[in-house]
């Protein structure tokens, strides 16, 4: 027995090898060749106590057994039929795409675009096709120049109060129409060029709020006037300026009082409309009566020619109209005649008695002579 091992391994290799030239030296007959640890998992390493695989030990042995020592356990790249590899193909189509893409520019008939080199300005180019060196040698913007841009001040519904010559305040929202004449300097001159035409918008506006009254805010004419002094004051600012910007127009949408006090303003809205009404009927009786003042005096006119074409006649007939028109709403009538009995009341006596009283008869007038 003391030549033969144990089933369960030896302890180390040197006692192996010292137990096995013993057993060789003194028992030939009785020694047996020594097991094949292969993989038996009852038997530890040859070098070493047993462990268990770690992850090194898992990917080591999948790279044997794709063949070789130094592969990366990528992929490989398919190669081309002459037995190249595609990479240089692939790099050189990026290559032909970024420089198409960053040297030819096209332009639309409504824009316009600025070329800068390593961030300073080189040209303006014009609508077409434009080449320019690639980025990031050179760069290009392009920019809409044509279409009028509209800002609404304030945005939505928020109240902008402005102040009149009046010291009355006033509810504004208005329209601002521009575009850009100059491309350059409206990139290049100012750090924010469209808030910059907000801000001058609203400087302009209140200036030309503070030169008119309330009434002439509220206004149709006053609005007009305050529109094209906005106006103005803007193109002159904003030329100051060198922007590159063409104000086309400013239009007043509403003028309101304040919200806060929007009650009382429209009672005396309304007491001032009563008051516009009663001077307008005013006019309209005076302009009645002038009319029916110059009608009299043309008549009298006409009266006063055929007066002095027969003095006597005319007077005449003037006093029997007269009598006329004043007794022709009396029931007297007068006589005036030698040896005619006086003036009895009998329209009054016919009254009391109850009877009923005919109409007169047209007064008529009889004079001493036969006139």
């Amino acid at each position: 027995m003391a030549g033969r091992r144990s089933p369960w391994g030896d302890r180390g290799g040197a006692d192996d090898g010292q137990a096995d030239g013993s057993a060789g030296e003194g028992d030939a007959g009785e020694s047996e060749p020594p097991r094949s640890r292969g993989n038996s998992p009852w038997l530890p390493p040859s070098n070493g106590p047993r462990r268990s695989p770690n992850i090194q030990d898992i990917f080591g042995a999948e790279r044997r057994k794709g063949g070789g020592g130094g592969g990366g356990g990528m992929p490989s790249m398919p190669r081309r039929p002459d037995g190249k590899s595609w990479l240089p193909l692939i790099i050189g189509a990026i290559v032909l795409i970024w420089l198409g893409l960053s040297t030819v520019h096209m332009v639309g008939p409504k824009e316009e675009g600025i070329v800068t080199t390593f961030g300073k300005y080189t040209r303006t180019i014009q609508p077409g096709v434009s080449l320019s060196l690639p980025w990031p040698f050179q760069t290009v913007e392009v920019t809409d120049v044509t279409s009028i841009k509209v800002y609404t001040i304030p945005e939505g519904e928020a109240e902008k109060l402005m102040l009149t010559s009046d010291q009355n305040l006033v509810d504004l929202s208005y329209l601002v129409r521009w575009n850009i004449k100059d491309l350059k300097n409206f990139r290049l001159r100012l750090a924010d060029p469209e808030e910059t035409v907000r801000e001058v918008a609203e400087a302009a506006m209140r200036s030309s709020i503070a030169e008119i009254s309330l009434n002439g805010a509220l206004s149709g004419s006053g609005r007009a006037q305050v529109e094209q002094s906005v106006r103005e004051r803007m193109q002159r600012v904003l030329d100051g300026y060198r922007a590159g910007v063409a104000v086309q127009g400013v239009e007043i949408k509403k003028a309101d009082p304040p919200a806060k006090v929007i009650g009382a303003f429209q009672q005396v809205t309304a007491a001032q409309q009563d008051a516009e009404r009663d001077r307008s009927n005013a006019r309209a009786w005076a302009q009645q009566l002038l009319a029916r003042a110059q009608g009299d005096a043309q008549a009298f006119d006409k009266v006063y020619e055929q007066y002095r074409l027969a003095p006597e006649v005319t007077r005449r007939r003037m006093y029997y109209e007269t009598m006329e028109r004043v007794l022709s709403k009396n029931d007297k009538v007068v006589i005036e005649a030698d040896g005619v009995t006086p003036y009895l009341p009998l329209p009054a006596m016919r009254q009391r008695s109850g009877e009923t009283v005919p109409a007169p008869n047209p007064p008529t007038t009889t004079t001493q002579g036969g006139q």
